[in-house]
């Protein structure tokens, strides 16, 4: 099979709209009565799963190089107003599409899962803290792995060792990394209960004597860093590559998938355009998985 992004915009369409076939209640909401989207909720999602894969951070340029160049795929485009709106409305479809795919694939069963944060900067003027709608949400915080101060989110990541996102939050500058992981854990059980024995691997930021205790009680084994006076922990010759596998995850997202440069100006947009990139990862991950490709997360093929 051909690897290049109209394959996987091919097969992403089929296999989104064979799921809403299924489930017809994951599409989003909409009146019985009314004159019924020319642009499927199928299209939708392939179409937003390009735009991230090919760069396009900006929804105009993106809608203006699809009709030029994408009319074979796509038989109606919308203006920019309506994609957008469309696009912020899909959120929950979106977020099962990449359950969906994950669970797919062969890197879903992996014994072993990484586990970091990485900032998403909002805005750089203390006028735009003030004034934003992301204000009260988006907060001042450090990121040390690039010591550098910024404004804005953490996008915080559950992944396998082959960089196929497991679980994700998105959460304020300041949150607690250990109670965001706890918490992504306590909202989806079955990503516990059905994997007893789980290592997580993380830096030394998740520590505590109460955080390990409720891993250990969920099944799962951490693996950390030692903290400054701590005994040697177990595994430590692991920590330098296995950091690196994460901190490479992250700059997928940043460098590839353009996260920082995502836009979005209010909580909903953000949100939807996170999702919208952890779903091209996805996608690409699992088209790479389907298609026997030996580099599982390679964007490479889908970025022209």
């Amino acid at each position: 099979m051909t690897n290049d992004v109209d394959t996987l915009a091919t097969a992403l369409y089929v296999r989104t709209d064979d799921l809403l076939e299924a489930a017809p209640e994951l599409a989003p909401w909409r009146p019985k009565i009314g004159i019924q989207p020319r642009l499927t909720d199928a299209e939708l999602v392939t179409l937003a799963v390009m735009q991230a894969l090919l760069g396009f951070t900006s929804e105009a340029r993106w809608l203006r190089h699809a009709r030029a160049h994408l009319g074979h795929l796509f038989r109606y485009l919308p203006l920019q107003p309506g994609y957008n709106k469309r696009l912020r409305r899909a959120a929950a479809l979106i977020r099962s599409v990449i359950r969906i795919l994950a669970s797919d694939t062969s890197l879903w069963t992996d014994d072993v899962w990484l586990v970091d944060s990485t900032p998403v900067e909002c805005g750089r003027s203390r006028e735009t803290s003030k004034r934003s709608d992301l204000a009260g949400w988006a907060q001042f915080g450090y990121c040390s792995s690039h010591s550098r101060f910024f404004w804005g989110l953490r996008l915080h990541l559950v992944c396998t060792l082959g960089g196929l996102p497991i679980a994700y939050a998105l959460t304020g500058a300041k949150a607690d990394e250990r109670q965001t992981l706890l918490g992504m854990l306590e909202a989806d059980p079955a990503l516990v209960s059905e994997r007893p024995g789980q290592t997580v691997i993380a830096d030394r930021h998740y520590y505590g004597r109460d955080f390990e205790h409720a891993l250990r009680t969920a099944g799962l084994v951490l693996l950390r860093q030692a903290r400054k006076g701590e005994a040697p922990r177990p595994g430590a010759r692991l920590f330098k590559p296995l950091r690196q596998t994460i901190e490479s995850i992250n700059q997928t997202f940043k460098a590839q998938l353009d996260l920082e440069r995502r836009g979005g100006r209010t909580p909903a947009g953000v949100i939807v355009r996170v999702l919208q990139r952890i779903l091209a990862l996805t996608a690409a991950i699992w088209h790479n998985d389907k298609t026997g490709q030996p580099i599982k997360r390679s964007l490479t093929p889908y970025d022209h």
